[in-house]
């Protein structure tokens, strides 16, 4: 019987404490180790992104079976985070329970995200620097990296919002899942579709922004700083609306406020 419950999957109400338990050792993280995780999670978003390219290259970058398959090649980022370990913005939107429950404070909640905000933006800068200098964006993908830079730069803003908030409602979602594994194949698994599901729908990912911009520059995109940072800051937004309001706090009210006498 011991056995079987070991690889029973967590019930939603024991993965919403470990959630706050998570959020706690997240805000009492030292600076030094908190942004050196998160330039990790900006590469590894960034390795994922760049795959997603290749993969989008010489294909209609409209067609929902090869957007799938960019869907699974994408979903590497997230898999490098989770299991690798390393600190990742959007999934930290989930603090949020642990910030509404009162065990961390305010403060501790915005520092962990500004740490972690630069760092991944540091790691997904750096990691399109290099692929700039490695000769791949010379090649066909390099047509493609323009055309996917371009295309952010000119989505319109309330569009970018949205679809910023629908993509980490799916992003926060596959954390969640995560969460529910006792394994790393199950946890592989449990974030593969709802990170799938964002790539396909065309959702606006900010740690992946910090990469698709940059490495269009490298490729010889003609967008302007300001509409690349405007893009993201509106994605941001989005994200942490997604989040923290879509899937922190619902899931908070649902079984952590239900526990209160």
């Amino acid at each position: 019987m011991k056995n079987t419950f070991e690889h029973d999957p967590h019930r939603p109400a024991e993965i919403a404490t470990l959630m706050e338990t998570v959020g706690v050792a997240k805000a009492a993280m030292p600076a030094q180790q908190m942004m050196v995780l998160a330039l990790l999670a900006g590469a590894f978003i960034g390795f994922g992104a760049a795959a997603y390219t290749m993969v989008m290259t010489g294909v209609d970058t409209s067609f929902g079976p090869a957007r799938m398959l960019g869907g699974v090649i994408f979903s590497l980022g997230l898999i490098l985070v989770i299991v690798g370990g390393a600190e990742l913005f959007t999934g930290n939107a989930l603090m949020v329970m642990a910030a509404v429950e009162r065990k961390i404070s305010l403060k501790q909640l915005f520092r962990n995200w500004a740490i972690v905000y630069v760092g991944n933006l540091i790691g997904a800068v750096g990691l399109a620097v290099a692929f700039g200098f490695s000769g791949v964006l010379d090649a066909p993908m390099g047509a493609t990296a323009v055309k996917f830079a371009e295309a952010k730069a000119n989505l319109p803003l309330q569009e970018a919002f949205v679809r910023g908030a629908l993509c980490n409602a799916l992003v926060c979602l596959a954390v969640w899942l995560t969460f529910a594994a006792r394994t790393v194949t199950g946890k592989i698994f449990a974030m593969l579709w709802p990170i799938t599901g964002f790539v396909l729908l065309g959702l606006e990912h900010s740690v992946a922004n910090m990469f698709f911009f940059p490495q269009g520059w490298a490729a010889g995109a003609d967008v302007s700083a300001s509409d690349a940072v405007m893009n993201l800051i509106v994605v941001t937004l989005g994200n942490i609306v997604g989040g923290a309001g879509g899937v922190a706090l619902a899931y908070r009210f649902a079984y952590l406020g239900s526990n209160k006498a």
